[in-house]
């Protein structure tokens, strides 16, 4: 089953288009279960970070479903995004976008602002990381708006 959601999201991510430009990762500390710091040092737009989870090519809605009625096939195999920020704090949000994998080593939702020790990785994204710190940070801020 993991193989074949790890082929879906590949064949998903290569329907992205170019991956983003090289780029260097913003600095950050982990702190107990959470990255407590903004990437960029300012808030997200929660408007934006809407459209990344609810765009077919973020993959969001491949494995997690949630509020978005107008949104059709949402997963069933992670997580529903209802709730998230009564859940978790916006730090708590920001790893499991980063890395959560640190958290959960045989988790299967991808490292979004990761990019040393991952394998199975298409060419043109290898050394990029598959979200910018702007977008982990809008996709935090809409997150940390669904309370209930």
């Amino acid at each position: 089953m993991r193989a074949a959601l790890a082929g879906a999201f590949a064949v998903t991510l290569a329907g992205i288009g170019a991956a983003p430009a090289q780029e260097a990762l913003w600095p950050y500390q982990v702190v107990g279960s959470a990255i407590p710091e903004s990437l960029t040092g300012k808030p997200g737009d929660p408007v934006r970070g809407r459209a990344i989870v609810t765009k077919r090519e973020s993959t969001c809605l491949l494995c997690h479903s949630g509020p978005f009625p107008e949104e059709r096939f949402q997963g069933d195999l992670s997580p529903n995004l209802k709730g998230t920020g009564a859940r978790w704090s916006a730090g708590e949000l920001r790893l499991r976008m980063v890395d959560a994998a640190r958290l959960n080593p045989a988790t299967i939702m991808p490292s979004f602002y990761r990019v040393d020790g991952l394998t199975r990785v298409a060419p043109n994204w290898r050394g990029k990381p598959i979200l910018s710190a702007e977008q982990i940070e809008d996709v935090v801020a809409f997150l940390a708006t669904l309370r209930d």
